[in-house]
This record gives structure tokens, C-alpha cells and sequence, in this order.
């Protein structure tokens, strides 16, 4: 037996930090707003006759065996972490090949790690017959990579993975609520540009370190997490009226109040590509994820896409070409 999962990567685009557990407990009608794009991460299992279990990265070119179960269970580290404890939460009673990839850059802030969570997830749960539920297998998922990292996780990587579109991922106190945003993704996509910086990135936002201050009542932090918030709700109605010009100036508000609280998520080279941008057609900018490298967002006027992509490829930056992933999780089995 085959079964081979996919799930895309995804970009954020307004409220990050705010789906950390339990910052947003601390404030009003909390929002993040994210895109599902189609570089995908994926997952294949196939079965054996024996009971070792075979693992393999083909992005990050690193490969591990075990006997058996048991000794991946009682092995005291791993090469492939994220495989491995999700394998010893599934608890598979078969031995199998599970090779993972995923064609998000290095580094690039787009969740490529969440995405491949969300397919080995699925996939697992698939081959050991667990049924769990996507809203359960989204706990597994970000559990499971909390004891990898050694900090809390945020909630709102694993739905665009989950579930593709664009996205207002809502913390509430009695669970995780996804709204599916109507908005005219035709006309969104040709005003959107992704590149890779070419450098991964050393992280330009420290979360654990904002949880903790925030926890402790900071005042400054705790103000800038309310304009977050309000940048987010406004974000969303701003997609969902597909009123571009106030996207843009909510996309720049949001990258300002970032570069605001947190100097180290912008670089040099991303000042100098987002002033090139600007130059060329560009309304706005931010960088994704945790920045200090990595992928930079742009949202262009309608018809500046091309100038745009063209004049950021001449400054050396790596246009990736991208589109709203409309499907999330996939999973095929075969024989």
C-alpha cells in the first residue's frame, strides 16, 4: 500500500503572533489573516513486510533507519524529529518507507515546516487508521512541534495547510474558528509577487520572548499587539469588500508597525528590494513570517505585476512563481 499526502505552504498577511496561546485570550475578536500558495509540502508512505521503519528528507537530504518501532520509541534522538514523534504519537504496528519533501525555500518564513506537519499528519494517520478529524490532527500537529522547538506554537500555519484559500484564522476560548474569506482571488493574484531573499533567516521576532513580555504586562507590547489586532479585523473587511487600495494601506501599516516593535525582521537587501518594488509599481510589502531574511510579499497595482517581478529579478531576488492554493490536505492511497 501507497498513500501519498500533500498541503500547502501558506502566507501571512496581517494578526501574526496573535494565535500564540493565550495571547489572545488578552484581546478583542483576535485575527490572523493568511493565504494558502501552491508550493506544497508532501508525505509517502509505503508499506512493508517487515517492521522497520525507513525515514527519509529529500529536502534536507538526511536519512534515518530503525528496526522496529520500539526502537524508534526508545532511540534518544533523531535526525528527522518531526517524523519521528509524530510516528511514536501514531504508534504504527507495521513497518514502512515514509519519505517527506517540500519545495518551500530554506528559511523562507512560509510555514514550509507547518505544512509538512500537516501532510505527515495525515498521512500517518491514514496508514495506522486513527480517523482523527482535521480540526484533531491540527492539535497533534502543533503539540507535537512544540516538543520539537522547545517553545509554544502558534495556531495559524496549520489552515491554509488543513483546509487552502485565504483565510481569517479566529481564536476564541472554546477553539480554533476558520472563516473562509469571499474574496475575488482572480484579482488578487495579479496584484501579488513572492521572492525568496536567498537567505534564510535569522529569526527578526523572537515570539517566546513577546509571549513572555506580554504575560508580564508590558505595557508598550501590550499596545502593540491591540493595533495588531485592529489591523487584522480591518484587513479582513477590506479583502472581503476586495477594496485593494485599503489591502495596500493596511498591508503597509501592518509592515510599519512590525518594523516598529521589531527592527531586526527587515534587512538591508529587503530595504533596498521593497524601495525597488515601490519604484516599479508596488503599494506595499512585508516580509513573512518571523523575518530577518527569507520570503518578501508584495501587492502590486492591477497591470505592475509583471514590471515588478521583472525589476526584483534583476535585483537578484528569487521570484517564486505562485498561486492561492485553493485545496489544502490531500491524500491518495494506492496499491
Amino acid at each position: 500500500m501507497r498513500i501519498t499526502s500533500t498541503a500547502p505552504t501558506r502566507v501571512d498577511l496581517a494578526g501574526g503572533t496573535l494565535d500564540i496561546w493565550p495571547l489572545y485570550l488578552f484581546h478583542e475578536d483576535p485575527q490572523t489573516i493568511n493565504f494558502a500558495i501552491d508550493l506544497h509540502a508532501s508525505c509517502t508512505i509505503d508499506s512493508l513486510s517487515d517492521r522497520s521503519i525507513h525515514l527519509e528528507s529529500r529536502d534536507l537530504n538526511r536519512s534515518e533507519t530503525y528496526s522496529s518501532f520500539e526502537a524508534l520509541d526508545q532511540a534518544k534522538t533523531h535526525k528527522l524529529s518531526l517524523a519521528a514523534l509524530l510516528i511514536r504519537y501514531f504508534r504504527p504496528g507495521s513497518g514502512f518507507r515514509l519519505i517527506t519533501d517540500c519545495k518551500s525555500p530554506a528559511g523562507a518564513g512560509i510555514a514550509g515546516s507547518s505544512a509538512l506537519n500537516i501532510a505527515l499528519c495525515g498521512a500517518l494517520n491514514r496508514f495506522v487508521g486513527a480517523k482523527l478529524s482535521l480540526p484533531q490532527l491540527q492539535i497533534v500537529a502543533r503539540n507535537v512541534e512544540a516538543q520539537v522547538i522547545r517553545v509554544p506554537t502558534g495556531d495559524q500555519d496549520y489552515f491554509p495547510a488543513m483546509y487552502g484559500g485565504l483565510n481569517a484564522i479566529r481564536p476564541t476560548p472554546g477553539g480554533i474558528l476558520v472563516d473562509h474569506l469571499k474574496t475575488d482571488i482572480a484579482a488578487f493574484e495579479r496584484r501579488m509577487v513572492l521572492v525568496y531573499t536567498g537567505a534564510p533567516r535569522a529569526s527578526g521576532i523572537n515570539n517566546w520572548e513577546v509571549t513572555k513580555r506580554h504575560i508580564d504586562g508590558d505595557k508598550r507590547v501590550i499596545k502593540n499587539f491591540e493595533r495588531i489586532a485592529a489591523i487584522a479585523r480591518a484587513m479582513r473587511n477590506a479583502l472581503e469588500a476586495n477594496d485593494w487600495p485599503e489591502v495596500a494601506r493596511l498591508l503597509r501599516e501592518e509592515w510599519s508597525n512590525r518594523r516598529r516593535n521589531a527592527p531586526g525582521i527587515s534587512t538591508p537587501q529587503i530595504d533596498s528590494l521593497i524601495a525597488t518594488a515601490r519604484r516599479n509599481g508596488a503599494l506595499a510589502a512585508k516580509v513573512c513570517g518571523a523575518g530577518g531574511g527569507g520570503c518578501v510579499f508584495f501587492f502590486t497595482e492591477d497591470g505592475a505585476k509583471d514590471r515588478v517581478s521583472a525589476a526584483l529579478a534583476a535585483a537578484r531576488a528569487r521570484v517564486l512563481d505562485v498561486r492561492v492554493a485553493t485545496q489544502g490536505l490531500k491524500i491518495t492511497v494506492s496499491k
